[in-house]
Order: structure tokens, then C-alpha cells, then sequence
């Protein structure tokens, strides 16, 4: 992508100046990333490469002494983890035998489909739009600017449309009541983007994370496997990204009024594109059908609420200790609400498809059982990227698993980090450093996950904390280099947002408007996760202790 340097200097300055510290960090970035293959070809070579280690592996009889104390599920019979060859025979039946299983067994490839199939419907029908538009229209000028943030951070539970609607839409309603809209551009941006791994809600992303960290920690522990006693479900790390939204949404509100928007200045119209006018008609207020369809959404809503309620808190509850008794219950309301924990991507589709039925058959968006099916058949057909990179990456970790290399990987890095004394909550500073600067290269975050969980998911585990605390960790250097990386798959997106106001805006000014986003999510997370987790010692979700037993 070729960069337009706002308020370009002649030519003589241009040649004569050098560019600055960051302008150069920020070339460096861009060429590693550019660097990098796609992301499915990276996840192909990284298999590839897992073979090839795996035969040198064998070979010279890599091993090392497996830290699970005796009688603990998936320990070896003689307290020794070998590396395991695929380069022979037998490796290659097991290769060709497990090609399909590993791809369907994939725990996140499931359970993300059923989860779109709602969300596509909930687009179709104008529901998302709808309700984002009402939440940002509706709010008092005094609060425009946290409820911005807000609705950008809740956006989230459905993904791509807070970047398509969300953040124009608040560019709009900026410029419409005076202000720069490119603030309110950037709220957006922070919110969507910087503030991706916190929500209110579970969101299609929760089941895929999870899915990932379960195969992971199941590398080390088989208990952690899909449908085991102890798998990592999508609710893992929903108390503290509930309390996270309130910390994005107050960083996120005093980093635009107080850095962005006074550096920014007055709007400049001359410098918008033409027509811009025009083209944001779309997004003014609600109709009064639409009002009447969110309405009898919202109906909808509370009617189902009650519905789960009464499901999963009475002794004979469908979802509680009733009918659908968990096997492992043991009394405690925690166990009894198993089953409604493992429902979760079910709820998910179930609470975007009623009210979006709803909403559509009111305002007309939706006229037939074909419209419903042509919401859900848009949004699997915009998964088809995704189901090859899930093939690839489910080859890896099955690959990673099957050799060893994973569980060696894991009790070394957890060896060397017993050695330099790194075993409190500190070890967390550089691994969530750590995916802050591979974030900045590899923007996708399930691809980013699945090539780190399978290393450091067990070996943190194997120095005592527990795989759901470890995935919110990740999730924190994830989401706040998000909005500083060209490498994100909307930052394009973003941009030509950003240029309909400013036609010489580039990146290097959108990046540079969103570092102090950046700077003080990435601050402020850590010091939350550090007085969540170490110092109020409260679980991260339903059920997720801090610290894994069996390390």
C-alpha cells in the first residue's frame, strides 16, 4: 500500500530531512510483515518444518523428564517424554489416516460456524446496524464520545460489523455535531480493534480462542481435550472481559478528548473528499419501523433471558441439575451450570437468530424463510478462507502433539524459566510483550494463537497457571497493537475511511493517532490483569482457577 503523506513539505525539505526514530520503526514493520507469507502458507511451511524436526528429533533421541507427578492422566508409563518421529512409516499412516479427523475434530471449527449462522442473519436482517446506530445516534452530546467507545467495544460480538458500520458511522455523527470526525473515527477504531478481547458478551471469537487453548493444554494434560473434565470453554475469560469494557470504555473516552481530538485540531473541510456529504446519508437516525423492529427485538430478548434463566437456576432446571445432570457434578452451583456453560455457542446463535427474524419481519428485511437462509448461506461463504487456514493449523497441532515436540518445547521453556527465577506473575510481562510484537506482523488472531498456544500454553502451564489465565494474557497483547499494525486485515479499510475527510491523510498519521490508544490500553490492561488475577485473586470466568493443579 503506497503511503500519501499528509502536509507533504516541498521537495528540497523532503530530500533533505531524514525520517524519525518511529518512521523508521514503523518501515521496519511493514517490511517484516511483508515478509511473511500468508498465513495459510506460513501454517503449510510450519508443518513442514514440524516433520522435518520431528525425524531429526527422533534420530538423536530427544527426551526429557516428564514433570507430571505419577498416576496423573497422560503421563508417560516410565517418566519419560520422548520425541516422536513422523518420518517413517508409521508416522506417515498416522499422517494420512488423521488428515480429515484432525480438520473436523478442530475444536474451534465448529462451534465458530454455528455461531456465524446467527450472526449472519442478525446482518442480514439490519438488526446489528440498527441497534449500533440507535446506541450512538441516541446519546447526550456530553456522553457522545464514551458511548462511541462503548458500542465500538460491544461491537465486537458480531466482528466485522463494527468495523463496516460502526466506525464510519461514528466519523458521521462527530462531524455532524461539530466536531472532528477523524475523533471520532479513531474512538471507534480504538474500541473495535484496540478493544477486541473485551465485551459484555461471548462473541464468535471467545469459542475460537478456546477451542485453540484446549487443544493446546491438551498437549500436556488429555483432561483439557474437547469434552474432557476440564475443557477450556468459551466462558473462560468472560468475568474480566466484562471488567474490562469499563476500563477501554474510560481509557478509551480520556485518550480522545484529552490526546487525539485536541491533537487533531478543528476539522479542515477542504480537505475532505467531494460528495462526502452524500455519501454518510445513510446513516441517519432510526425510522420509526426500525424503532418498532428493535423494540420487538428487545422483547424478544428479555423473553429468551428469562427463558435461560429458568432453564439454569432451578434444582430442575434442563440446563442445571436436572434432566441434563453433568456426570462430574458435585453439588456445587458451579457444576450444576456446566451444561449451560457448554451451551454457550447454542445461546449464541439462538439470541441472534429469534430477534433478528423479528426485527426482519417487521421492517421487511427479511420476507421468507429464503432471506434467513441467504443470511446464513453469506456468511459461510465468507468463511472459506478460514476453513483452509483451520485445515493447515489443525495439521499443525496435531502434528506438534503427536511428536512430543510440544510437551519437550514446553518442559524445557519451562525449565529455563525455573533457572532465571521467572516463575511468578511476572513471567506475564514479556509473554504478553511477546504477542504485542508478533501481533504487529501476524494480525490475524486465530492464527497467531494457534501458532503460540501449542508452545507457551504448556509451558506456563507446566510452572503452575492455568490455560484460561494465560489465554487472557494473550488476549491483552493481542487487541492493543491491533490498531498500530498495517498488518490487520481492516486497516486498510480503516484508511480509506479516514481519507474521505482527509485526502492526504496516510498511514503513518493513522498509526501515529492511534499510538497513545495503544500505549495506555496496553498500561492499563496489564495493571488490571495484574489486581484481577495476583492481587483480588478472583477468577478470569465461570470455574477458571488462576493456577493449573497438575503443573
Amino acid at each position: 500500500m503506497n503511503e500519501t503523506k499528509p502536509n507533504s513539505p516541498s521537495p528540497s525539505k523532503r530530500t533533505a530531512s531524514k525520517p524519525g526514530l518511529f518512521a523508521r520503526f514503523l518501515d521496519l514493520v511493514e517490511w517484516l510483515g511483508n515478509l511473511l507469507p500468508h498465513p495459510v502458507t506460513l501454517f503449510a511451511i510450519i508443518c513442514m518444518v514440524v516433520l522435518a524436526v520431528s525425524g531429526l528429533a527422533g534420530l538423536l533421541g530427544w527426551q526429557v523428564i516428564d514433570p507430571r507427578p505419577e498416576g496423573a492422566a497422560g503421563r508417560s508409563a516410565d517418566g519419560i517424554i520422548r520425541a516422536v518421529s513422523l518420518l517413517n512409516a508409521e508416522g506417515f499412516r498416522r499422517i494420512t489416516m488423521g488428515l480429515v479427523t484432525n480438520f473436523t475434530g478442530f475444536a474451534p471449527l465448529g462451534t465458530v460456524l454455528v455461531a456465524l449462522l446467527g450472526v449472519g442473519v442478525a446482518e442480514r436482517s439490519g438488526l446489528l446496524a440498527a441497534v449500533v446506530r440507535g446506541m450512538i445516534l441516541g446519546a447526550p452530546r456530553s456522553l457522545l464520545t464514551m458511548v462511541v467507545v462503548f458500542a465500538a467495544v460491544v461491537s465486537n460480538t458480531a466482528s466485522e460489523m463494527g468495523y463496516v458500520v460502526l466506525i464510519p458511522l461514528a466519523a458521521v455523527v462527530f462531524h455532524a455535531v461539530g466536531r472532528n470526525p477523524l475523533a471520532g473515527l479513531a474512538a471507534a477504531f480504538a474500541g473495535v480493534s484496540g478493544g477486541y478481547s473485551a465485551n459484555l458478551l461471548i462473541g464468535t471469537v471467545d469459542p475460537l480462542l478456546s477451542g485453540i487453548t484446549t487443544e493446546a493444554a491438551s498437549i500436556i494434560d488429555p483432561a483439557f481435550a474437547v469434552g474432557g473434565a476440564m475443557e477450556v470453554l468459551p466462558t473462560a475469560n468472560w468475568w474480566f472481559m466484562i471488567v474490562s469494557t469499563l476500563m477501554i470504555t474510560v481509557i478509551g473516552t480520556v485518550v480522545t478528548t484529552k490526546l487525539v481530538e485536541p491533537k487533531l485540531g478543528p476539522y479542515d473541510p477542504s480537505r475532505a473528499e467531494d460528495g462526502i456529504e452524500e455519501t454518510t446519508k445513510s446513516m441517519g437516525a432510526l425510522s420509526a419501523v426500525e424503532r418498532k423492529g428493535l423494540k420487538l427485538a428487545g422483547l424478544a430478548v428479555l423473553l429468551m433471558t428469562i427463558g435461560l434463566v429458568w432453564t439454569a437456576l432451578p434444582s430442575n432446571g434442563w440446563l442445571g441439575a436436572g434432566w441434563f445432570r453433568d456426570p462430574a457434578v458435585d453439588g456445587s452451583l458451579l457444576q450444576e451450570l456446566k451444561p449451560l456453560l457448554k451451551s454457550v455457542v447454542a445461546m449464541i446463535f439462538a439470541f441472534f437468530f429469534i430477534p433478528s427474524v423479528i426485527y426482519g419481519k417487521v421492517t421487511g428485511s427479511i420476507k421468507n424463510d429464503r432471506d434467513v437462509i441467504d443470511g446464513m448461506a453469506k456468511s459461510m461463504s465468507s468463511m472459506g478462507l478460514y476453513l483452509v487456514l483451520v485445515f493447515f493449523a489443525a495439521q499443525f497441532v496435531a502434528f506438534f502433539k503427536w511428536t512430543n515436540l510440544g510437551t519437550i518445547t514446553a518442559v524445557t521453556g519451562a525449565d529455563v524459566l525455573i533457572d532465571l527465577n521467572l516463575t511468578g506473575p511476572a513471567v506475564f510481562i514479556p509473554f504478553i510483550l511477546m504477542c504485542c510484537v508478533v501481533n504487529l506482523m501476524l494480525g490475524s488472531a486465530s492464527a497467531q494463537w494457534a501458532v503460540t498456544a501449542p508452545i507457551f500454553v504448556p509451558m506456563l502451564m507446566t510452572i503452575g497457571y492455568s490455560p484460561q489465565v494465560i489465554q487472557a494474557a494473550y488476549r491483552i497483547g493481542d487487541s492493543t497493537t491491533n490498531i498500530i499494525t498495517p498488518m490487520m486485515s481492516y486497516f486498510g479499510l480503516i484508511l480509506a475511511f479516514a481519507m474521505r475527510y482527509d485526502k492526504k491523510l496516510g498511514i503513518g498519521t493513522l498509526i501515529s493517532t492511534m499510538i497513545p490508544y495503544s500505549i495506555s490500553f496496553l498500561t492499563g490492561w496489564m495493571i488490571l490483569f495484574y489486581l484481577w488475577v495476583f492481587v483480588l485473586k478472583l477468577p478470569v470466568g465461570p470455574g477458571t482457577p488462576t493456577y493449573y493443579l497438575g503443573g
